[in-house]
């Protein structure tokens, strides 16, 4: 079983360095830790008085590590869940904030268990997902990473700035639809054809 500091760096891994794209609402990122986090947390790295692009660019892998597993493991009872769980909900919530939770909640909802989509994990949440794992032990981790995928499929329907991180140029699968894949046993994921289905109407 992987540790939380195992899964932290596979995350910093798969975020990678430093950008800064216009088209990203999450603004200067760096290791995956954005501007905006680093602002909520006041980590003014270069001392100047303000948290900037200049302090989210010298940001350490080793400081982002640190950021994940407090601020998006342990702070939000992540490790409350069953543990087949930890690496894609974990993942998705360095991603996308509570949103990682209302997507199991809804999923939840979606299997006729009874829980609130709050983003919250309490013991009600905790509770149904223990159900949810018990009444499918070998697909719920798969129905999870669809519903991530969904979710992402679903933003860029709404948000045509944000349609270029799940779908590539050549029409191929963007980072988002890789990323949640990732957490998807092969023989849910998508084909080629299938993708370019689901993006077509995106013109």
């Amino acid at each position: 079983m992987q540790t939380v500091e195992d899964i932290a760096k596979e995350i910093v891994a798969r975020e990678g360095g430093y950008v800064n794209d216009p088209d990203d609402p999450g603004g200067a990122t760096n290791h995956g830790v954005t501007i905006h986090t680093m602002r909520r947390l006041g980590l003014d790295l270069d001392r100047d008085g303000d948290i900037d692009a200049q302090d989210v660019r010298v940001l350490t892998q080793d400081q982002a590590l640190t950021i994940f597993v407090e601020h998006y493991f342990d702070r939000p009872r992540i490790a409350a869940l069953p543990a087949p769980l930890h690496p894609t909900v974990f993942d998705m919530y360095v991603n996308a904030g509570a949103n990682a939770v209302r997507i199991l909640q809804r999923l939840l909802r979606d299997m006729r268990i009874d829980v609130d989509v709050d983003g919250l994990i309490g013991p009600q949440t905790i509770g149904a997902t223990q159900q949810g794992m018990a009444a499918a032990p070998d697909h719920f981790v798969d129905a999870y990473g669809i519903a991530r995928r969904n979710y992402y499929y679903a933003l860029a329907d709404g948000r045509p700035a944000s349609r270029k991180y799940a779908r590539r140029r050549d029409g191929g699968k963007g980072g988002w639809i890789v990323r949640a894949e990732e957490f998807i046993s092969p023989r849910f994921h998508l084909t080629a054809a299938e993708h370019r289905e689901r993006t077509a109407r995106w013109g």
